[in-house]
């Protein structure tokens, strides 16, 4: 099983490659992740029960838009949400569910991946359905994100990809604090095009120093 490559919704476009085997993180969260709370999600370890809500909230053309295709079954959406857990245990991916305040179910999800054995630097992405967009659930559950993987995780830089015609994607990782880098020419392949991305980073020095300065409010 490969994870959903989300374009930021992130990732490559033609499946992530087998990474080397992670070395020792001293933290807890290759066994279970925490539950992160905020004031109107919460952020957890996906379920296959999530299967059905993650089916009708990811597939769907707006959210696809931007994204590899998601699983197209239940069935797929459980082997997924199988396969990150294998990976979280092997200490080389995390995945989060996005649970806003009073359902039960993953509505999205947030996804990191290593990009080198230690998980120093890593890669990030998102997808939320729709109908959540605009109500600040991302911009809570990313500070949520963000903070665990530079504080537990010991990440050291934090990148992302964007599609240089998802403006909505490039405008939520500006909104986090994200810095753009570069353009990667013709970098995704997405329904025969290859399109071009943005590329974004955070490096754990400059979120903690803006944490230490404006406290929880992060951007």
């Amino acid at each position: 099983m490969e994870p959903l490559n989300l374009q930021v919704m992130t990732a490559h476009g033609a499946g992530l490659p087998r990474l080397p085997e992670a070395e020792a993180v001293s933290t807890d969260w290759r066994r279970s992740l925490p539950v992160l709370t905020g004031h109107e999600v919460t952020l957890r370890e996906l379920r296959l029960s999530d299967a059905p809500t993650l089916l009708a909230m990811l597939k769907t053309e707006e959210v696809e838009r931007f994204i590899s295709p998601p699983p197209t079954t239940v069935q797929g959406f459980e082997r997924f949400i199988l396969w990150t857990q294998r990976q979280r245990e092997a200490g080389q991916y995390i995945c989060f569910g996005i649970v806003p305040e009073g359902m039960e179910h993953a509505v999205g999800i947030f996804q990191v991946r290593q990009l080198e054995p230690g998980f120093k630097t890593a890669e990030w992405g998102f997808a939320l359905g729709s109908g959540f967009w605009g109500t600040g659930l991302f911009s809570e559950g990313a500070r949520l994100v963000v903070d665990f993987i530079f504080e537990r995780v010991e990440v050291h830089r934090l990148e992302a990809r964007a599609a240089v015609q998802n403006g909505r994607g490039n405008g939520a990782l500006a909104k986090v604090g994200a810095v753009k880098e570069a353009v990667l020419r013709k970098s995704f392949l997405k329904d025969g095009q290859y399109l071009d991305q943005a590329l974004w980073s955070i490096v754990r020095e400059d979120w903690m120093h803006t944490k230490a300065v404006w406290g929880e409010k992060v951007h």
